[in-house]
This record gives C-alpha cells, sequence and structure tokens, in this order.
C-alpha cells in the first residue's frame, strides 16, 4: 500500500490537529475499503445490520451523498476516546461484530480507518453539516400492473361466474423480491399473450352457451340488432371489465364490433361474444392503471387497488357506485371502504394467496424426497402440511388473535396423516386444533412440516436453507450472494467416518470466502436438526448407506446414527440462544424485528416493489398501528390498504410489454 497509507496511519498515532482541504476524501480512502469487504450486504436497509445506525447510500449514489455518508459515521466514533469508538473496534472485531472481522488490526486498511476516525474526531459540528439538501422523494410513475394468474381467475370467476380457473393453465409466473406480483417482472412474453387469446375464446365462448338468453346480457334482445339492448350490455359489461366507465370513444368502437358481427351471424349473443372475447384481451382488463395523471379515473384506481389487495378481484358493485358516487376519496372514506371488504370471505381467498407465496408454498408442493429414506411422504402430504400452515394463519388472522404467536403456537390444526407424521394421537376430527403436547418441541411456523420439509434436501435436512428462510422470509433480511467461483462442496460421509450436518458444514465458518454469509445462516438452522427433511422428530440423525451398483446381490443398507448438537443461535438478535422450534418461535414471536418484517411483506405484495427509504414512514406508521392493536393483522392489512389505496403520484412512465396488444 506504500506511503500513501503510512502517511494515513501517522495522522492517527501522530495526533494531527488540522484537517484541511487537502486531506483525502471518505469516497477515495475510506469508502473503497468497506466496499470490498461487502459491508454494505448487512448495514442496509434489508440487511442483517439493518437495525443498527450505519446504512449504506443506495449504490450509484453520487460523491456527494457518498461524502456525507462518511461524515454521518461520526455517530459511531467516540470524541473523547477515540480508541473505543465503535466504527474502530466493530470491523476490527474487537467488540463482538456479527460480521466478524473484516479489517485485520494492524494493517494498511485499519491505518486508513483510524484516519477517518481521527478525522471526524476533528471536524466542528458545522463541519459536519451535509451538503446535500432533502428534498421531496420524486413521484412514483403511472404503472400498468398485469393481473397475476390468481387475481385472472378471480376476476373472471367475478365477472363471467367462470369457476375453471384458465391462468392455472398459462405460463408460470416468476418470483421476485418473494411475491408474483412485482411490476418489474409483470411482462407479457409471447406465450402468455397467446394463452391469454385462447382464454378469452373460451371464456367468451362459455359465457353464451345459452344464446340470447345468457344471464350476462342483462337484458333480452328483441332483435340481432337491438340497439337499446346492445348499448345497455356493452356500457356495463365494459364497466366491470376494465373496473371504470368506457370512454365515449371506447363505447362506440365496441358498439359497432357488436353490431357487425351480430349482423354477420344473425344472432344477437355472438356479437356480446365477439366484444367479451375483444375486451378479455385489452390491456384495460390485463392491467391495472396506478398512479394515473387522469383525476376523472382515480377512485376508480383507489377501488381496483383495494379490490385487488383485499380480494384478489375485480370491485364489486358497492366500490364501482361509490367510486362514481366519489366516495373514495377521503382516509375515512377508504377505510369504510377497506373495512366493509375486510368482513367478506374473498378477504380470505386474497389472505391465502400472500400466504401461499410469502411462505413458498410452491417449492413445497414441487419438492422431491428420497422415497427410500421417506416413503411415507406423498403429494397428498404435501397439500395436508400447507393446509395445517393456512388453518394457523387464518386462525389468527379472522379471529384476531396476537399474530406474532404464529410463531409460537402450542396448537396445530392436524390431519390423521400429519398427527402420525408428528406422532400424536389422531385429532377428533380432519384438521381440527390440537393442543402440543406440553413437553413438545413443537410450536407455530417454524415446527410445521411445511417449513421443516420445503427447507430440506430430497434425502436429508438443510441447516443453510433453513437458515436463509428464516432471515429472509421472517427477518426481512437479505443475505449477500456468494462470492462467484466459491466451492461450495462439502466433505463426504462415509461409514467409516459418519458426520453431522454441523461438522460437515465446519468447512463454511473455516473458510474466509463462506463464513461472512454462512455464520449469518447455518447456526439458525443447527437448532431444527431435531427434525428430519419431513419434519418427524429425532434424537438421532440416522445416515443410510445404500448398496453401490457393483455390491453383491444380498448386500443390504447400512444405517449408522450420529449424535445431533441442535444448539443455534441467531446472530445479531439479542439471546436468541434455541435448541427448538418452540424456543426460536418465542423468540420470533418477540422480536421487533420480525414484527416489522410481518408488515414489510405485505407492503411489497400490496405495491409490487420492494420498500425504499422513502416508504419509511408509512412502514412506521402501519407497524405503530400493528404493535397499538396487539399485533392483530387485520389492522396491519388495514393499515397497508389506507396508504397504498391513497397514493397518488403524476408521471406517465407505462410498460412497455403491452406492445402488440390491442
Amino acid at each position: 500500500m506504500g506511503y500513501r497509507f503510512a502517511l494515513l496511519a501517522g495522522i492517527w498515532f501522530a495526533g494531527a490537529a488540522v484537517v484541511s482541504a487537502a486531506d483525502p476524501s471518505f469516497a477515495d480512502t475510506l469508502y473503497p475499503v468497506l466496499e470490498k469487504h461487502h459491508c454494505r450486504g448487512c448495514h442496509n436497509e434489508n440487511g442483517i445490520a439493518s437495525g443498527t445506525r450505519l446504512h449504506f447510500p443506495e449504490p450509484g449514489a453520487s460523491r456527494q451523498t457518498i461524502e456525507d455518508f462518511g461524515k454521518g459515521l461520526a455517530v459511531l466514533v467516540d470524541r473523547d476516546h477515540p480508541e473505543q469508538s465503535l466504527l474502530l473496534n466493530k470491523p476490527t472485531a474487537r467488540i463482538k461484530h456479527t460480521g466478524g472481522k473484516l479489517i485485520l488490526p494492524g494493517s494498511d486498511e485499519e491505518a486508513v480507518l483510524r484516519a477517518w476516525v481521527d478525522r471526524l474526531v476533528k471536524l466542528s459540528p458545522a463541519d459536519l453539516k451535509m451538503e446535500t439538501t432533502a428534498s421531496a422523494s420524486p413521484a412514483p410513475p403511472v404503472l400498468l400492473r398485469r393481473l397475476t394468474h390468481s387475481q385472472y381467475n378471480h376476476t373472471v370467476r367475478d365477472l363471467l361466474g367462470d369457476q375453471t380457473n384458465p391462468a392455472d393453465q398459462f405460463p408460470q409466473e416468476d418470483f421476485v423480491n418473494g411475491f408474483k406480483n412485482q411490476v418489474e417482472a409483470q411482462g407479457i412474453p409471447p406465450l402468455l399473450e397467446e394463452s391469454y387469446s385462447a382464454a378469452a375464446e373460451k371464456l367468451a365462448r362459455n359465457a353464451f352457451r345459452m344464446g340470447d338468453k345468457s344471464p350476462l346480457l342483462g337484458c333480452t334482445p328483441r332483435s340481432a340488432g337491438d340497439a337499446d339492448c346492445r348499448a345497455r350490455f356493452v356500457r356495463a359489461f365494459g364497466l366491470h371489465a376494465f373496473r371504470r366507465p368506457l370512454t365515449d370513444e371506447e363505447l362506440a368502437r365496441y358498439s359497432e364490433l357488436f353490431r357487425a358481427e351480430a349482423k354477420r351471424a344473425g344472432r344477437f349473443s355472438v356479437g356480446a361474444q365477439l366484444v367479451v372475447e375483444a375486451m378479455l384481451q385489452s390491456p384495460k382488463f390485463l392491467f391495472r392503471i396506478e398512479n394515473t395523471a387522469d383525476p376523472k379515473w382515480r377512485q376508480y384506481e383507489t377501488a381496483s387497488r383495494l379490490s385487488y389487495l383485499l380480494w384478489d378481484s375485480m370491485p364489486d358493485d358497492a366500490l364501482l357506485e361509490a367510486a362514481a358516487k366519489g366516495r373514495l376519496q377521503s382516509t375515512e372514506q377508504i377505510t369504510t371502504a377497506a373495512r366493509r371488504l375486510l368482513q367478506d370471505k374473498k378477504a380470505h381467498q386474497a389472505l391465502d394467496e400472500f400466504v401461499t407465496e410469502w411462505l413458498r408454498f410452491d417449492r413445497l408442493l414441487n419438492t422431491v424426497k428420497d422415497r427410500r429414506l421417506f416413503p411415507s411422504y406423498t403429494p397428498e402430504l404435501a397439500i395436508s402440511m400447507t393446509e395445517e400452515t393456512r388453518r394457523l394463519i387464518q386462525d389468527a388472522v379472522w379471529n384476531s388473535r396476537n399474530f406474532m404467536h404464529v410463531f409460537d403456537a402450542d396448537y396445530a390444526f392436524l390431519s390423521s396423516d400429519l398427527a402420525a407424521l408428528y406422532k400424536l394421537p389422531a385429532p377428533p376430527s380432519e384438521f381440527a386444533r390440537v393442543q402440543l403436547p406440553a413437553d413438545s418441541d413443537r410450536a407455530g411456523l417454524v415446527g410445521e412440516a411445511t417449513f421443516l420439509a420445503l427447507t430440506s434436501k430430497p434425502g436429508d435436512t438443510s441447516p443453510t436453507a433453513r437458515g436463509l428462510f428464516v432471515r429472509e422470509q421472517f427477518l426481512c433480511q437479505h443475505v449477500p450472494d456468494p462470492p462467484p467461483g466459491v466451492n461450495a462442496n462439502l466433505p463426504p460421509v462415509t461409514a467409516e467416518k459418519p458426520m453431522s450436518n454441523r461438522e460437515r458444514m465446519g468447512v463454511h465458518l473455516s473458510k474466509e470466502s463462506c463464513a461472512g454469509c454462512h455464520k449469518l445462516m447455518d447456526p439458525i438452522g443447527f437448532g431444527f436438526e431435531k427434525f428430519d427433511a419431513i419434519g418427524v422428530p429425532r434424537d438421532m440423525l440416522k445416515i443410510t448407506f445404500f448398496p453401490g451398483h457393483h455390491a453383491k446381490r444380498d448386500e443390504k443398507p447400512k444405517t449408522v446414527e450420529v449424535p445431533l448438537d441442535t444448539h443455534g443461535s441467531i446472530a445479531g438478535i439479542p439471546n436468541s440462544d434455541f435448541s427448538t422450534p418452540r424456543e426460536i418461535g418465542r423468540v420470533l414471536a418477540n422480536s421487533p424485528v420480525c414484527a416489522e418484517c410481518m408488515v414489510k411483506q405485505f407492503f411489497r405484495y400490496a405495491y409490487g416493489r420492494g420498500e425504499t427509504p422513502a416508504d419509511r414512514p408509512v412502514l412506521q406508521n402501519v407497524l405503530e398501528g400493528f404493535r397499538s392493536s396487539g399485533y392483530h393483522y387485520q389492522e396491519l392489512m388495514l393499515g397497508v390498504a389506507q396508504a397504498y389505496a391513497a397514493e397518488r403520484h403524476r408521471e406517465p412512465v407505462l410498460l412497455s410489454s403491452v406492445k402488440g396488444l390491442k
């Protein structure tokens, strides 16, 4: 590193008293060191260290923002005793640091760190004043949010009375930011466009199987050219399909399409069928406009925001009427409408969809287990596992219980098959609420087979996957990706040298390239080792070695038992040692970080994007309401719905993915 670092080190030890304009900038000295050690990976809004006072600026931030960040590190400096500063002693691990020892004491990098601490000590309050000025957050753009497959199914059910769930046959949606409804992933690739076209044709045909007597018409046509009935149908169906009244131009265009087709076929319903088919392929049906610049549509947008968030479907007549009469404008009006929606059974289906995505039921339902080791695991059992989880959450939400107790609940909703899996007596009826034994290690979401099985491999548990799931889904903390080219192979297990997962995964913690991330995940996963890859309790780890291709005909599998050390902990959360799901359930149930994560997850789902620093006031307001209600989840849903439905912005930026659709 040479003379430059030696000079910087000398500034600290010689106690230079003058900080001049010629001093190196933070952006050129310490910032590159912190970036090199990936400090940003933990010290960000959703990092492991999100609860600390050190939050890095966004990637690509201006130089001045970076310099201001450097000045802001003064809160981590002890001006009277610089050697005791957290900024110096955390990254060097002189004080316990979740990220470990990132900067070696005595190194050139520490000299740079010491120099910056010294500079901050010498700066006056006036010098520490940030040069950037706060400005209003830029208004999010007008967006087109595509109906998710679930929303599509529910919408055509409510619009047409169709129960066939056509979107189940569409190309699968991608999970982004934990959910399938994130704006950045809502394009329409060619295969999906073809699916929309085929579905629209089939749905329209089915809707008019009764011809001119179809109840969808809403009137009885006197002839194929009945203009009054035609106008009434186009206007009414368009209102519901587009979730707003048709413009004069749209009304004229669809009416002419109807008239021409009905005249050609000589049947009124054939014209109506073509209009339905056309509207179901329109971007105005397939997408929802958010932050519209046209004031006459804003309350209809509010109606759609509320209904698709709280019902996972289109607005009903009452919502559309409220929008038409200007009764979805004030906070009180929006709150009243949201509470009505939450009282409807459709809100249960919307919550189920959120839970299905948040807890990644898809992973469990698509997972494969080694049939030689887990013969009882079947697709039907996997469905029962998700049903247990769904009922636990439904019970907490709709019976207004403390939602945080879904993590340490001492009861479960069991089927006969699940009870057998858990080694418990059969329930009085399928999925009845059952009290768990007082000495059970199982409790709440983290003790259910859903979590334990979906975070395991086909033939064994995965402490890393279990720890990562806890971090991401329950704490909303992002674990940095592994460095490129890292070797993730673990030592092989043999009958002569059997090892537990803790012993094998010690390799992760002994390699510098692996330890930084794995110590954030693996110690959590070790605390679940009392349960196998499908959630069956165990006292010992049983490792089965099956005969190879060249084994003798009568050679049988060999099983070796290995003792388990199930001590676990959550780095970054005080007093978080545990050794059973019941114990970590208590930690999560009482964790402010976990409670805040519950708000963030529903926020991400509602807004279709991750949270930003500009969203902090909304998140904090919803969290305070959630906490003051006794952690009633309906109040969380209501708080997010209020903020989301009332959002107003102006700048038009439309998605390019609708190109080609009419």
